[in-house]
This record gives structure tokens, sequence and C-alpha cells, in this order.
């Protein structure tokens, strides 16, 4: 009997009732007579749409599955909602290649999509950014109000940011690497919407503060702000992880919107940051603008991400790799869905999570700790430039904009690809930024001497710093979701921002000890 192969099944249009009857008994008597029961599964599933679908978990010697499986409905055109993000897309799983076309993709009219991507990459970052930009209005709010002494830093004023930096980098780094490995089980829709809206509270909660006068109760108030700064960056870790978890799932410029968009929130806030120095702004009315500015960008975000979410594009790549095929047919062979191999996925993307990892291991152990205390050489002779914008331009609106210039080249040119080892050895040779700017002019010091005087060799140093940074992070973020199959896609972006965060808190402890080195 002629072998009958699946990717050429006839539709039902085309059939006579009594053809279509002899096309599925051919079928049937091939599968019975050339595969053994232990090598083949067989499910018959009529619907509205009627198709016959063949699901064979394991290769087998039957002649008519030495090609890709056809899981499209008989009456169901090419462009089915089951096709793949990439064209070319091939997912590998076990010994079986699944390989899908993709044609006739909805598209982003207009990049409304894209730019929204954009919007959310702004929000994980930027309402932490306006919150550690205050610096003038937390001293203000914990200075010394017993003395008369009003220069002398009070015991929390003392610690502060280094509080603010661990109460951050913890829950962060912790639920980063949670989300990793239990996104899977919460919807989408709640992890976003519900960590957009929880970070969304906790601004109003503490613009309220603004201009509640908290002096006979510090100590009371840095407790409210330490648990705030908490549950601000455990909902901004699950945020950041599931987005970092969509985008996966798209094309790679997408990835770059999100990266890019981080970045640039980082530059929004150094503009801002400048601009009140420029006025001259007390502390309460710039935290009172900055809150404000967070407020207004929560609003929108949580708008914008409702509205993409029920756009047919953003269904239409996150359903593909969610893999709803896969999981109806266990339900309906009365199996439990597939579960995500997380040491799979791992052993596929281990080098590019190492890069991701140390690339921020290497930026956050003197960038903004070290960095941060360099001075201009001409400090001290009466000029703004030097004595009052020189940190604030350079180590931030500069080192900013350099990492997001890094990023947008990243998604342009996306070289390295399938190279993974040449990016983690690019990654690795970024180490000879350490000893260099631990011998620029870092004030106070006793123990390294200053090698490096010149303002311009600093920025130099800050700017190429900055660009490898960019460059790296969003190349080890591209490329990591496309060496693994569509389903694991999100899981595996999601384990990249883990390894981001875990590179933070490693740099930012690091960062503590140099400090000291100096």
């Amino acid at each position: 009997m002629r072998s009958t192969r699946l990717s050429e099944t006839p539709t039902v249009e085309s059939l006579s009732p009594l053809r279509f009857v002899g096309f599925v008994c051919s079928v049937t008597s091939d599968f019975v007579t050339k595969c053994s029961p232990r090598d083949w599964k067989r499910e018959w599933c009529i619907d509205k749409r009627q198709y016959l679908r063949f699901v064979r978990p394991r290769v087998c010697s039957c002649p008519i599955m030495d090609h890709s499986i056809n899981s499209r409905p008989l009456l169901q055109p090419s462009d089915s909602e089951f096709a793949e993000s990439d064209g070319d897309a091939r997912a590998s799983n076990g010994d079986v290649e699944i390989r899908s076309e993709t044609k006739n993709e909805p598209s982003d009219r207009l990049n409304v999509i894209y730019m929204i991507f954009y919007l959310l990459g702004m929000t994980t970052l930027l309402p932490w950014n306006f919150f550690i930009t205050a610096e003038n209005y937390w001293m203000f709010k914990f200075r010394n109000v017993t003395g008369n002494d009003s220069d002398v830093l009070t015991p929390i004023q003392r610690t502060f940011t280094s509080d603010l930096s661990v109460s951050s980098a913890v829950p962060n780094t912790v639920f980063l690497v949670l989300n990793a490995f239990l996104s899977h089980r919460i919807p989408l829709r709640l992890r976003m919407l519900g960590s957009m809206g929880v970070i969304f509270v906790l601004f109003i909660f503490t613009t309220a503060f603004v201009e509640v006068d908290t002096d006979a109760w510090q100590r009371a108030f840095f407790g409210i702000t330490i648990t705030t700064v908490v549950v601000m960056n455990i909902a901004a870790a699950i945020l950041s992880g599931g987005l970092f978890g969509i985008a996966g799932q798209f094309p790679s410029e997408y990835m770059t919107a999100v990266v890019s968009g981080q970045a640039l929130g980082g530059i929004f806030a150094a503009l801002c940051e400048v601009i009140s120095l420029t006025f001259g702004a007390s502390p309460k009315t710039t935290a009172l603008v900055y809150f404000s500015v967070a407020i207004v960008v929560m609003i929108i975000s949580l708008a914008a991400y409702f509205f993409m979410s029920r756009t047919l594009f953003f269904k239409f790549y996150t359903a593909a790799a969610h893999t709803p095929r896969l999981q109806d047919e266990a339900r309906l062979l009365g199996e439990p869905p597939p579960a995500p191999n997380f040491r799979l996925i791992l052993r596929k993307i281990w080098l590019y999570g190492f890069s991701e990892w140390f690339v921020f291991v290497v930026t956050l152990s003197v960038y903004p700790a070290v960095t941060v205390l360099v001075n201009s050489e001409h400090k001290g002779n009466g000029h703004l430039w030097n004595d009052v914008f020189f940190t604030t331009v350079v180590n931030y609106l500069i080192f900013n904009s350099g990492d997001y210039l890094g990023r947008i080249i990243a998604g342009l040119f996306e070289w390295p690809q399938n190279r993974p080892r040449l990016v983690a050895f690019f990654t690795v040779i970024r180490v000879a930024f350490i000893p260099i700017f631990l011998m620029c002019n870092s004030q106070p010091r006793e123990n390294l001497p200053v090698i490096v005087h010149s303002d311009i060799v600093f920025i130099l140093l800050m700017s190429v710093f900055a660009l490898t940074n960019g460059y790296i992070a969003n190349i080890a973020l591209l490329c990591a979701p496309k060496i693994v199959a569509s389903h694991e896609k999100e899981v595996a972006s999601s384990m990249m921002a883990a390894f981001l965060g875990i590179g933070l808190a490693f740099g930012s402890g690091l960062g503590l000890i140099f400090v000291e080195i100096l």
C-alpha cells in the first residue's frame, strides 16, 4: 500500500465523502502495519474544523514519518495561529525536530508595540532611578534636627545609601531568580499588571510623605522608607523578569527596545537632576517633581500594557511561544502539559548567562561606588562645571548615554551571533577597567596612588566603559532566546534577567570592597 505523507494531506474540500473515508483508512493502515504501538500514539480529534492529527512522541522507523509533522487542520489556511514567530524556527524536543513556517504574520502597525516595549523598558528602572536620584531629599528628611550644627551627618544619613543598596539588591535578586523558575505558574497578565500596580501605589504613598513633617519620628519614617524600598524592588523584579520573558518571544528588535528603554530611563533621570541643579530647586520640590513624574509614567505604562495585551500582534507571538498545540495534545492524551526543562535550557544558554552576569559584576564593582568619588582636576577653582556639574554629568548623563548607544548598536548589528565564547571573551577583558578606575582621582583615598588626573581621559574611559556595557549586555540578551526552542524562550529570557540581577548584586558588593581599598 502506498504511504501517505502527512505534509501532503489533502483538504476536505478536495475529497468526496467516500474518498475521505478511504484516505483515513489508508493512513491508519500504514501506521498499524509499519509502526510499533510502543513507538507511536494515535489521536483522533474531530471538532468544528473536522481534522485528523497524529502525535508521535518518539522517532520510529515508519517511512511516512520521516518528515516534518503537519499539524495544520484540513480546513485552516497556512497562516495558522500555531505558527512560530521566526520563519525558519526549529525547535528540538528530544529526538523530534519540529519545523514550522510563518506566513501572513500580523504586523506592528506604526511600530506601536515597539514603542510600548520601549516605554515598559523605561518603566522597569525610571521610578527607581528617581527614587535614588532624590538623594538631597532623603538627606533633608534625615538631617540633624536636635543640635545647632546641621552639617553633622546623623547615623541614618551616614548609612542611608548603603541601606538603600542592600534593601534593593537583595529582594530584587531573589525575586528575579524565583521569577525564572516559577513565572510559568502565574498568569502573565497578573504578573505584569499586578507589579506595575504595586509600584504605582507605593509611589503615591511615598509622594504623600514629601509634605509631611517627619522630623519628630525620623526613625519610624526610615523604617517605612526601607520597607517601601523592599516591596518596590520585589514588584520591580517581577515586572522586569516578566517583561524580559515577553520580549524574548518577539523578534530581536523588541528585546533591544526593552533594554534601550532602560538606558533611556537613566538618561531622563540624569537630565532631571542636571535641571534641578541648574535652577537650584529645594530638596522637597525636586522630590515632588521626581515622584510625580514616576506616577505619571506608571499610569501610562499600565494603560499601554493593557492595550498591547489585547492586540493580535501580541497574542500571535505569546501564543506561539506558549505552544498551545503541545498543551492541547497532552491534555487530549490524558497527560500533564509539558513543563519547561530548566536544566536543559540552562545548558544551552549558560555562556550567555555568564556574560550577562559578569558584565554587570565588572560594571557595578566600580560604577557608581568608585566613579562617583572622582573629582575634577580643577575642582575648587570656582567654576560650576568643576564644582557642581562634573560628577552628575559624567557619572550619570554620559554613562547612561553611552550605555544607551551601546544597546542601540548591538540591536542594529547583532554581532557576534551563535558565538557565545567570543561574547564571554569580550566580557572578561573588561576587567581591565577596574584597576584603571581605581587609579583615577577618587577622593578621599589613603592607599592607592592617583595616576589618571585628566578630566578628558576620565570622560573617555567612562564613555568606552558605558558603550561596552550596553553592547555586551544587549547582545547576550538578544542571542540567548535564539538558541532555544520556541516554548523555552520565555523561560530563557527570564533566566537571563536573573543572571542580570545576580550580577548587579555581586557588583554592588564588590563596589563596597573597592571603596575600602582606596
